[in-house]
């Protein structure tokens, strides 16, 4: 049994982008820590086959699949009021959604001069206004319960350069500066009862990223190596690597932390290349 600061047992928890593999797989791990919890994604086939990848592993779960793009303020309203009705309360947002595209990327043989304009908007609204809409939808439930927890998405590529994700980058560091804003505004209005704080994966593989990282072989390409040359652990993270940063940020073990950036990243962040 958990000690009491990590119980997690019947919170509510509501993960956006949980079909996905590292928010999905953090769904699955607060699910089996007795965790309620509500994946959201955008296809009900994913959906299915996510719920049935968490009962496989945890039987007794109470997981629950929704529909709703974080991007659609009416579905998450719709997702919102079906999990007030089934669980009475929200106890934590998971804002796992995100993601790159290749237009709001610079390759190596392109300038900034080709950047894509509307890659590079979707990019900011997919990690940006996709991390502040469910925020919006969610917090005010919270807020009314008197407690609650939001952990969001940030990436090494938030505090400084790496190159090519331009889009990506700049959509993450708006994530940092709206989880340190709406933490210091919910902390005030809430005595503290509601917290905000976001996670900082290092690079994990996936499958956005697996052709940019890796060859067909599973050799690592140019820029493969280069992050792994410049992470001190010498390798890529595991997706549940993630799970105990994300369990204490949702736990009572951290409710006196709010507005902090938690870097999971093998020490990458920490390195100046030298």
């Amino acid at each position: 049994m958990n000690p009491p600061l990590f119980d997690l047992n019947q919170r509510v928890i509501v993960v956006t982008g949980a079909t996905g593999a590292l928010a999905g797989s953090a769904a699955d791990y607060l699910a089996s820590q007795g965790a309620r919890v509500a994946y959201l994604g955008r296809s009900q086939e994913k959906l299915d086959a996510a719920l049935a990848k968490c009962r496989a592993k945890t039987p007794e779960a109470e997981c629950l699949g929704l529909v709703a793009d974080v991007l659609d303020r009416a579905a998450l309203e719709k997702a919102r009021d079906t999990v007030l009705e089934k669980w009475g309360r929200i106890d934590a947002l998971l804002n796992g959604a995100g993601g790159n595209m290749p237009g709001a990327t610079i390759p190596p043989d392109k300038t900034f001069a080709d950047l894509n304009f509307d890659a590079f908007r979707k990019v900011v609204d997919l990690n940006l206004h996709g991390t502040v809409l469910p925020s919006l939808v969610f917090t005010p439930v919270m807020m009314q319960g008197g407690r609650g927890s939001i952990v969001n998405y940030s990436s090494v590529s938030a505090p400084q350069a790496v190159t090519r994700v331009v889009g990506y980058s700049a959509a993450k560091a708006g994530v940092e500066n709206f989880t340190r804003w709406l933490a210091v505004d919910l902390a005030r209005r809430t005595d503290g009862q509601v917290r905000v704080n976001a996670l900082m994966p290092g690079f994990f593989l996936g499958d956005q990223n697996r052709r940019l990282l890796t060859n067909e072989d599973g050799s690592l390409t140019e820029r493969g190596r280069l992050i792994v040359h410049n992470t001190p652990f010498g390798r890529f993270g595991e997706a549940d690597e993630l799970h105990g940063a994300i369990h204490y940020l949702v736990a009572d073990a951290s409710k006196f932390v709010t507005g902090t950036v938690l870097a999971v990243d093998g020490g990458f962040t920490a390195f100046s290349g030298v």
